[in-house]
């Protein structure tokens, strides 16, 4: 396996996880619309949706971090970063993943793997209500979400590695972007000549146009 192919199957499994983690935003509106509903339209609420829709959350946030961290799309404080030449960016990534990445995801799976071992053998149960709905099965979110995390993690320091040798660095897996971040990138890029760029630059800037005339003709309707 070359490692373009592993650094791709990597992303292809944190974005696989993702995606199918984002179901679960679908599960959660359902619930909480339901939810109120019952409470306020039957007078009869569940005392433990608000476990429920935690749980819900919280599996969403953490199987969706491998898969922010495959976009390269965690909150990055990028006003000196993005100015540096990509060797001193991933020799900046290496220090920070040996320092920082690698001790606090080992740590969370460490520490996750031994929550969830507790928490199936007493079979815990929320202690929010009377008869709050069992949590074992949330725990154990916690220690495969760390590996996942761990696991990507991995194809990073291998990106920064190769970005170190090469001075470039190597490709990812694309996926849907931002219309704004579209165009910071097209305008800044070093590989797309110019009528390319301002042809697509101007289809983004019609279509974030259109989007922005339908919210205000939803606007006036209502």
């Amino acid at each position: 396996m070359t490692v373009q192919k592993f650094l791709h199957t990597v992303d292809g499994i944190s974005t696989w996880v993702g995606k199918a983690a984002a179901w679960l935003i679908i599960v959660l509106m359902t619930v909480v619309c339901v939810e109120v509903f019952k409470r306020y339209i039957m007078n009869m609420p569940t005392s433990w949706i608000f476990d429920l829709n935690n749980m819900l959350y919280g599996s969403l946030f953490m199987l969706c971090g491998a898969y922010t961290l495959a976009q390269n799309a965690h909150v990055r404080g990028d006003f000196l970063y993005s100015s540096m030449r990509p060797r001193t960016q991933a020799f900046l990534d290496l220090i920070l993943y040996f320092v920082f990445f690698i001790p606090g995801i080992l740590a969370l799976c460490y520490a996750g793997y031994y929550f969830a071992q507790e928490s199936w053998r007493i079979a815990e149960h929320s202690n929010v209500t009377a008869d709050g709905p069992p949590v074992y099965h949330f725990k154990s979110i916690i220690p495969i979400a760390g590996a996942l995390i761990m696991l990507q993690g991995v194809a990073e320091i291998v990106r920064c590695v190769v970005c170190l040798k090469e001075g470039e660095w190597p490709s990812r897996l694309k996926d849907v972007a931002e219309i704004d971040v579209i165009e910071e990138q097209l305008a800044h890029s070093e590989y797309v000549d110019e009528e390319s760029r301002k042809i697509a630059i101007e289809g983004a800037q019609k279509i974030d146009e259109a989007a922005r005339q339908r919210g205000m003709g939803s606007e006036l309707q209502s």
